[in-house]
């Protein structure tokens, strides 16, 4: 009885010890919050109100709160500092337009899907203005028609009338999917000439080399660079990959080793590469300094430089590797003259946009023929939306001229287009690009309405990269979240 007498006097004592230790953890963690002491320590004008200063520090306070919740939210996910950037940058009224993609399945991938919401509409219209006035869908079609012959003025989906799928351009479905990376990939590209081996970059600085034939599997990992990778190059017999990063340097991979070769150290962002088509001993990258550099394969010396007006952001060579085309920062695109045995470089001609916003180049792809220009075609792509189609005049220099445009909307991050297969003499001109409302979107150039004839559902996240294979049977797109989707073409007869 004496000692359930003295635990029973005890315990208050400790209930006190327990009430005083949590108090004084409290007090710790409100002492120790840098942004709570950032919010009160706000200076206070002398005539103002006490009320207004208390409400004040009250709501900065939330504020800081809540923005150190959000980063804490992206870390626990594994997001990194870029994708809290792009995140932060999104429109207004992101989060009440977004509405999940509908699942892709075998059945309904690559066919005709019904205009769903306005919210593909809204994001892929011809102007950030239609976010603003929400009109209905008919209304925002009408005001998406406005075509010319030479350019036009198009969404991604429309709710006219349309004729049905292009048949060979029909997908039976996905052929596999690649889910390893948990980073935003940045580019992706085929091996030269090859159908089944595949590469992707991401913005976590790791390339991955897979092959997509069955089984599929993931061949090596090269891990080296410490940021973004901008841009890639396979060499013409797939031996080697060149890399080029937003930590300055270009690197030469081995492939069948996956280890890297050569560093090339540069003293600004790397942001594209190329092999030379001829003499793969030459390898063209332009930077962030306005630079288009020459480097040997063999010493990794640089052999020629010329300067451009703006950022070098998107190039390609032409089959014969006497020129290269190049775009900038400020949406200007070059003709730079190349000689195959020396490697050194001259400027030929600037093709200035008409556009009054200035915008970045994401895309230049050359390709020897096509049925609009029967001859030589140069495409091009920036982030404000606009398709430009040229017409390349290998005579004259490398000399381009406009044939067509197409102006989509403007896209938050650097999307990538690409030229189709070409499917025949009586057929169109065929585009497919990647967009921000996680569809891959196939245009015609040669209409001057309904220029979307089909899209791919399937992704979770804006869509970034795209990629034909050597046999043109399989299309590789990739997404802000790191999917990569690999769609398997239908056969046609």
């Amino acid at each position: 009885m004496a000692e359930s007498t003295t635990i029973q006097r005890s315990s208050p004592e400790g209930d006190d010890h327990e009430l005083k230790e949590e108090n004084i953890e409290k007090k710790k963690d409100f002492t120790a919050n840098p942004e709570f002491f950032s919010c009160m320590l706000q200076p206070a004008l002398a005539d103002s109100d006490p009320n207004y200063i208390g409400i004040r520090r009250f709501l900065l306070h939330r504020k800081a709160e809540s923005g150190v919740l959000r980063r804490k939210d992206w870390r626990c996910n594994g997001k990194g500092y870029v994708a809290y950037r792009n995140y932060i940058s999104r429109p207004r009224n992101w989060e009440t337009l977004q509405i999940p993609s509908r699942p892709s399945t075998p059945g309904n991938s690559g066919r005709w899907m019904p205009s769903a919401s306005p919210v593909s509409q809204l994001l892929e219209s011809d102007s950030w203005n239609s976010l603003k006035d929400l009109r209905s869908p008919s209304q925002a079609s009408q005001a998406l028609s406005r075509t010319t012959s030479f350019s036009s003025n198009a969404s991604d989906t429309d709710d006219r009338p349309r004729r049905r799928s292009e048949p060979a351009y029909s997908f039976v479905g996905m052929h596999c999917i690649f889910d390893q990376c948990k980073a935003m990939v940045t580019v992706i590209k085929f091996g030269h000439m090859s159908s089944d081996l595949l590469a992707y970059g991401a913005s976590d600085g790791s390339l991955t080399v897979c092959s997509v034939s069955m089984p599929t599997s993931v061949i090596k990992q090269l891990i080296g660079h410490s940021k973004d990778v901008t841009d890639f190059d396979f060499s013409t017999n797939n031996q080697y990959i060149a890399s080029s990063s937003m930590d300055k340097t270009v690197r030469v991979w081995d492939i069948s080793r996956g280890l890297c070769i050569r560093v090339i150290y540069g003293v600004s962002s790397q942001l594209c590469i190329r092999f030379h088509p001829v003499n793969n001993n030459f390898l063209s990258a332009g930077n962030a300094k306005k630079e288009i550099n020459v480097f040997n394969f063999s010493t990794g010396r640089t052999i020629s430089t010329t300067v451009v007006d703006g950022e070098v952001t998107a190039m390609d060579h032409d089959h014969t590797g006497q020129f290269i085309f190049c775009g900038d920062s400020q949406g200007c695109i070059y003709t730079v003259s190349m000689n195959s045995h020396t490697g050194v470089l001259s400027r030929t001609h600037r093709n200035r946009s008409s556009s009054k916003h200035r915008s970045a180049v994401t895309t230049v792809e050359y390709r020897t023929f096509s049925l609009l220009a029967r001859g030589p075609v140069l495409l091009a792509f920036t982030r404000d939306g606009s398709l430009s189609f040229f017409s390349v005049s290998l005579e004259m220099k490398g000399y381009l001229t406009l044939r067509c445009s197409l102006k989509l909307a403007p896209r938050l991050h650097s999307i990538r287009a690409s030229f189709c297969p070409l499917l025949s003499l009586e057929k169109g001109e065929y585009i497919v690009a990647g967009s921000e409302d996680a569809n891959v979107y196939f245009y015609d150039l040669t209409r001057p309405r309904n220029t979307c004839v089909n899209k791919l559902q399937g992704h979770g996240y804006p869509v970034i990269g795209i990629a034909w294979n050597h046999g043109e049977n399989f299309l590789a797109s990739s997404d802000f979240g790191g999917t990569v989707i690999v769609w398997k073409r239908a056969k046609t007869a």
